[in-house]
């Protein structure tokens, strides 16, 4: 053993000449972004199921979640530095913390009326247009994020992966948005449009087809992105509801398919579902 030892040393020394230690190699930028979203990712992993929320769990321990809001406040020259997708990644992840931190901040939510008989974010005052954060270097309201700066990313898909604290938003995922999976969760997302019945409804026997009111909210980025691929059959429908077709028709199941294809179908949207996504309880 007493010869051993020192070959191994004198091996290890010549191996390690020259090269720096693994751990005193600065983080490259993906891996660091992946890490600042990795507390909110553990977090939807453990409380968010099928879209719905364990607020109640949630404010219980909302240490957590006041911790990653706080880191969101990243300078902006490091923003900057981000690829686009891990940028988008940012802001949607941003978004749907900021509507969680909203909704325990007032939880459990009382008030119900008649224009909410049951509980909603709508019953917050602000909860979208006044309320402010900070991210990025910038002070933003929810509002200001879904209707100013997504906008500048060209992706309509991107205002169905808002979870808007509603049952009626796109269905919020049991995990972060990372900037290395994002094409993929957005595929994702647009897959499982024609699945959920808060996004899309098709009536074979009415010869109806109702989708999300997200998509008229949005109708200028879902025309510019979907319009022009639609199928030459589809021309003297209106702009929206060319993009509508050119949405869905390659994830339609067979009988929808021929429901479109016959181009007989009327085109109504639903009435958005303000209830808070709420699991507790339930």
């Amino acid at each position: 053993m007493s010869r051993v030892v020192p070959v191994v040393v004198c091996l290890a020394l010549v191996l390690g000449a020259g090269a720096p230690a693994a751990s005193s190699q600065p983080p490259q930028p993906s891996n660091t972004v992946e890490l600042l979203h990795r507390p909110l990712d553990q977090m939807l992993d453990t409380l968010v199921r099928d879209g719905l929320v364990y607020y109640h769990a949630l404010k219980t321990e909302r240490g957590r979640l006041d911790r990653y809001v706080s880191s969101l406040n990243v300078p902006s020259a490091t923003y900057q530095a981000w690829t686009r997708e891990q940028q988008i990644a940012f802001w949607l992840n941003a978004y749907n913390a900021f509507v969680l931190e909203t909704v325990i901040n007032h939880y459990p939510i009382h008030g119900r009326s008649s224009l909410y008989p049951t509980s909603s974010i709508r019953q917050i005052p602000g909860a979208f247009e006044a309320t402010t954060w900070r991210a990025a270097g910038k002070t933003v309201t929810l509002d200001q994020i879904e209707k100013t700066i997504l906008p500048e990313f060209k992706e309509p898909r991107l205002y169905l992966a808002l979870g808007r604290g509603a049952v009626g938003s796109g269905r919020l995922r049991s995990e972060a948005y990372t900037g290395d999976r994002l094409p993929e969760q957005l595929k994702s997302i647009q897959m499982e449009f024609v699945t959920n019945p808060q996004m899309l409804r098709i009536d074979r026997s009415a010869n109806q087809v109702s989708t999300t009111p997200i998509l008229s909210w949005h109708e200028q980025e879902f025309v510019a992105a979907y319009e022009k691929s639609a199928d030459p059959l589809f021309a003297d429908r209106s702009p929206i509801e060319r993009a509508l077709v050119a949405f869905i028709s390659p994830d339609l199941f067979p009988l929808e398919k021929e429901l479109v294809r016959q181009n007989q179908f009327k085109v109504t949207f639903l009435e958005f579902d303000w209830a808070l996504n709420d699991l507790t309880g339930r």
